[in-house]
């Protein structure tokens, strides 16, 4: 299936006879009757994917853009992006003394019961930084053991890391560094950042040796760079200060 340049979740309802799209300033929601299978409405956004593009384009150019990747406030019901999917959280009260996310159908925050209302956003907050952190790089290091041998694009140290404007570098020492925002988009985006490093290590330009390189690993790398184009800028604000 084609990588979409934008994320959507799929709500059921009682209300409604036939499937709907609903687009909101960087937020896709599809409306749609408990019998439809799930498969076919994949199928349905991708059909319409050309209109849902131009009605997110259209809404970010006329208003100033939130994330829609991560909530204003983190409290149950709320949505968090993870590989490319929105998730619910659920906020529970617990006798640990620390912050603790875990993720089964959803985010679950499991806060300490004497921790005073007024921490419980910033704690959570801080809570899911630390949680995508550790989850990123295992990911990051499976992609790298599929592609590295093919080309002997061998990394000498892969680091997962907060980077405000980029999504990955690759130093002198062939050094791969990978933004862990890109937990929250689509997982074969966190391949394409991945593999576009690697090929940094053969080809330390952009040059069209480097994109045959890229395309040699990913063939569709393009539609994966364009859902960076689309959404970058949303995700790059998830979890701003």
């Amino acid at each position: 299936m084609t990588t979409l340049p934008f994320t959507y979740r799929i709500r059921r309802s009682l209300r409604v006879a036939n499937a709907r799209i609903v687009v909101k300033p960087g937020q896709v929601e599809i409306v749609a009757p408990l019998q439809i299978p799930e498969h076919k409405l994949h199928k349905f956004v991708q059909a319409k994917q050309q209109w849902i593009t131009q009605a997110l384009n259209k809404m970010a150019d006329s208003s100033p853009q939130q994330s829609s990747f991560v909530p204003i406030e983190y409290k149950s019901g709320a949505s968090i992006a993870y590989q490319g999917n929105v998730y619910p959280l659920t906020v529970k009260s617990s006798k640990l003394k620390r912050v603790k996310i875990e993720f089964s159908e959803g985010y679950i925050a499991h806060i300490p019961e004497t921790m005073h209302p007024d921490r419980h956003n910033p704690e959570i907050r801080e809570a899911l930084i630390r949680w995508m952190k550790k989850q990123t790089k295992p990911l990051v290091e499976q992609l790298v053991d599929i592609h590295a041998a093919k080309k002997q694009l061998f990394p000498r140290r892969i680091t997962v890391k907060t980077q405000k404007s980029r999504w990955g570098s690759c130093g002198i020492h062939n050094d791969i560094n990978i933004n862990w925002l890109l937990l929250m988009a689509p997982k074969e985006v966190l391949e394409y950042v991945v593999v576009h490093e690697l090929c940094h290590i053969r080809v330390k330009n952009h040059s069209r040796q480097f994109w045959s390189l890229v395309g040699e690993h990913i063939p569709d790398y393009q539609s994966r760079r364009l859902w960076l184009k689309m959404q970058g800028r949303g995700l790059m604000m998830a979890f701003s200060d």
